[in-house]
């Protein structure tokens, strides 16, 4: 039962923490990279502390480039949002 332990490479736990430094929430973050926001606060934890560290080359570079996708998604997504709400619609 249950899911199989993945382990993730030291270079996708850094980029989910410098996501959260640079303003995303850790929800938002771990919504969408698919992680949980505990497994995300622990990274965070570790790099504070200079203890973060990864597994070898466990999780190709597909997933990494679909959660980088995502995240950027995500942002153009927010920002759209703001300038609609910004910019009073236009009669045709």
């Amino acid at each position: 039962m249950g899911n199989p332990r993945v382990r993730y490479t030291l270079e996708f736990k850094i980029k989910a923490v410098r996501m959260v430094r640079n303003g995303q929430s850790q929800a938002a973050v771990a919504k969408i990279l698919g992680i949980s926001t505990q497994t995300l606060n622990n990274w965070i934890k570790a790099d504070e502390a200079g203890k973060l560290t990864g597994a070898g080359n466990q999780v190709s570079a597909d997933p990494m480039e679909i959660a980088r996708l995502r995240a950027e998604n995500a942002k153009l997504r927010m920002e759209r949002d703001i300038l609609g709400e910004a910019v009073p619609e236009c009669a045709l």
